[in-house]
């Protein structure tokens, strides 16, 4: 099983999807990219998934995100199961869904875990940025459905702290006080944000908007 971690960069490969053929890294090329995985075709809580992540689409489209899906299954039967989530889910699904049926990519990212089965995926999420390395890896069991309004507050997280050396608090919301990095020091702090930070203590020092 791969052992991949933040900051590896994430493997590239080519896999016929719903849309066509993927060749992974030209696919994402200079974009953050989510990619997640689901154990089998015609499953319940993958159906909402889907679902879910197809009405998210405009989102993340916003915010230069690509999202493309995985499961074992051949891409046929990927093609009959879409047109049950569009129906069900009342949404068009603009994202490709890669067919893995030898598991080459499943096993690549990890993505098979023998505890759980010995043939279908967990529920893996890779959130990967513009430079193509790993930025966050989550992995939920099959019978959790994921939050994909928490992979948004993620990838927001990500982007602000890429942009402006800030760090999100437990809870964090777009809007909402950050804090600063502990690497930054004061004088500098002063001149990243004119308008000024508070500080609790010395190691923890919060900004207002620091996107303004």
């Amino acid at each position: 099983m791969s052992t991949l971690q933040l900051g590896d960069l994430a493997p590239d490969f080519q896999a016929e999807s719903t849309l066509g053929t993927v060749h992974f890294h030209a696919f994402i090329e200079g974009r953050w990219a989510i990619l997640f995985s689901h154990p089998a075709d015609f499953t319940p809580v993958c159906t909402t998934e889907l679902g879910a992540a197809a009405r998210s689409h405009d989102a993340f489209a916003q915010r230069g995100v690509v999202v493309i899906a995985l499961s074992v299954d051949p891409v046929e039967r990927h093609h009959a199961w879409l047109g049950d989530i569009e129906a069900t889910q009342d949404v068009r699904v603009r994202y490709p869904l890669l067919a893995d049926p030898e598991r080459k990519i499943s096993t690549l990212y990890g993505m098979l875990h023998p505890a759980a089965s010995q043939t279908s995926t967990v529920r893996s999420v890779f959130i990967i940025g513009p430079d193509k390395r790993i930025k966050v890896i989550i992995s939920y069991p099959a019978s959790t459905g994921r939050n994909f309004d928490e992979l948004l507050r993620v990838i927001d997280s990500l982007q602000l702290t890429e942009q402006k050396g800030v760090a999100t608090p437990a809870n964090w919301r777009p809007g909402e006080e950050v804090v600063i990095l502990p690497s930054i020091s004061d004088d500098e702090a002063r001149q990243r944000f004119p308008a000024g930070f508070r500080a609790e203590r010395p190691y923890l020092r919060y900004v207002t908007n620091p996107q303004d």
